[in-house]
């Protein structure tokens, strides 16, 4: 399993991970790649790389559903982060992503966040490269 650090620098964000993640799988070409945040306020998405308005449109809807001051349900985490954990359960700790002759299979606007919802904070990101059947070594020989 491969991992890297990622620095956020607010509250909320997403980061563009798509880069690291395609350095991590360097020299493994088919299969997939599990991509997972052990945080319980920072997540991992794939969603549109061109336009930046996706990525706020995302971020103002979930503060829609999950306002930090808890809304009509209000929240009992004395923290001050339920919004966060609400959030990350929303979009969920991991993609699984195609690899395919030693590439990410990603769409044409597709990248890949780390979703950043209690920031900002120095996150770690775990890669774990799952070979596609048959291809494992020794397998098939």
């Amino acid at each position: 399993m491969r991992r890297f650090m990622v620095e956020t620098h607010r509250r909320e964000e997403f980061v563009d991970i798509t880069g690291e993640v395609a350095r991590a799988v360097a020299g493994f070409s088919e299969g997939a790649v599990l991509v997972y945040s052990p945080h319980t306020t920072a997540g991992i998405t794939i969603n549109e790389g061109a336009d930046p308005d996706v990525r706020r449109d995302v971020l103002a809807l979930l503060a829609e559903l999950a306002p930090k001051s808890g809304g009509r349900a209000g929240f009992q985490h004395v923290e001050g982060n339920s919004d966060a954990h609400v959030k990350t359960s929303l979009v969920g700790p991991s993609q699984l992503v195609p690899v395919s002759g030693g590439g990410l299979v990603l769409g044409t606007w597709q990248k890949i966040y780390l979703c950043e919802f209690d920031g900002p904070r120095r996150r770690t990101v775990f890669v774990q490269p799952l070979a596609a059947a048959g291809t494992e070594k020794g397998v098939g020989e």
